[in-house]
């Protein structure tokens, strides 16, 4: 009994941090599929969620670095990368030419009403998530200069080295 206990109490306290790592909002694709965001992973490694907007020239010059040496990420690390617009509704059918335009071989969610940016708590972008492999928020970051992608990159060299 104790062990069946153990065992159930374990559980709950990963099913509970599971619960309190990305908060369960619905959001689309550009394609229109539901995602819901508690469910974002990578196959147990680490991915980035990156919020950004068409009209963010900052968050635009982020996601094009990124996808200069994504290939090299991809292949080093097996990263992958989550882009979250949060373009209004009015705006949102901006969204998907912008990412075929730069040819961004992300995931692309869109987050017209805000629901996950106010859940994560982002004030500005563009804002930069890393989650390790176990879906735990392991580094945050807002705005973008120039060569910022290099820190993205060792932040999750860290986390698989220390998995």
């Amino acid at each position: 009994m104790k062990k069946f206990l153990l065992s159930m109490a374990v559980a709950l306290c990963i099913a509970g941090n599971a619960a309190a790592q990305l908060p369960g909002v619905v959001l689309k694709d550009i394609n229109g599929k539901a995602v819901r965001t508690d469910t974002l992973s990578n196959n147990g490694k680490p991915f980035i969620i990156d919020f950004f907007a068409t009209w963010c020239k900052p968050c635009n010059r982020e996601l094009t670095a990124i996808n200069e040496v994504y290939e090299d990420w991809q292949k080093e690390t097996g990263v992958k990368v989550i882009a979250i617009s949060i373009d209004q509704v009015q705006n949102s059918y901006k969204v998907k030419p912008l990412v075929d335009n730069h040819g961004w071989p992300y995931e692309v969610l869109l987050d017209p009403n805000g629901e996950f940016k106010r859940a994560m708590g982002v004030q500005m972008i563009p804002y930069t998530l890393i989650i390790d492999g176990k879906g735990n928020i392991a580094y945050k970051h807002n705005g973008y200069s120039d060569g910022a992608e290099d820190e993205l990159i060792e932040k999750v060299r860290e986390l698989i080295k220390g998995e």
